[in-house]
């Protein structure tokens, strides 16, 4: 690790759906020399998960349905292209994404308006964000 790598791991702590370009930017990278950096400090086991969470961390929930949906990403989707997605297309719903072992490959917590919001949230995911199954629960009470 060089200074660097300390740049962006200070970064991506700040924002962890920082796009490319942007922190790049920010540590003095091109997007793709960024891109390349955080992948290999993923590879090599610092970086080891890359949780997202909306608003500095003061996100609640507020009104409307509060969910709990598991993403598996399609086959050539990167995590990097998966959390890029959702901060570059904006998914306000999203509160909080935290990489995940298991069958999945994400766990989102969200909030949507209702059943249909719901609906047009998935879809989005998967047309816009590289995921290709999901698996949602609806959260009963707090």
């Amino acid at each position: 690790m060089d200074a660097v790598d300390d740049a962006i791991l200070r970064e991506l702590t700040m924002d962890a759906r920082l796009p490319y370009s942007e922190l790049g930017a920010r540590v003095g990278l091109s997007p793709n020399a960024a891109a390349n950096r955080v992948g290999r400090l993923v590879a090599d086991g610092t970086i080891r998960a890359f949780t997202i969470v909306r608003g500095g961390g003061t996100a609640t929930p507020g009104p409307g349905l509060e969910v709990f949906v598991e993403v598996r990403l399609a086959d050539g989707t990167t995590n990097e292209d998966f959390t890029e997605a959702l901060a570059r297309r904006g998914f306000p719903q999203v509160l909080d994404a935290v990489h995940v072992t298991g069958s999945y490959d994400y766990l989102l917590h969200a909030v949507v308006t209702d059943p249909a919001a719901l609906d047009l949230f998935v879809r989005r995911l998967k047309r816009e964000a590289g995921v290709a199954q999901t698996f949602t629960r609806l959260a009963m009470r707090a």
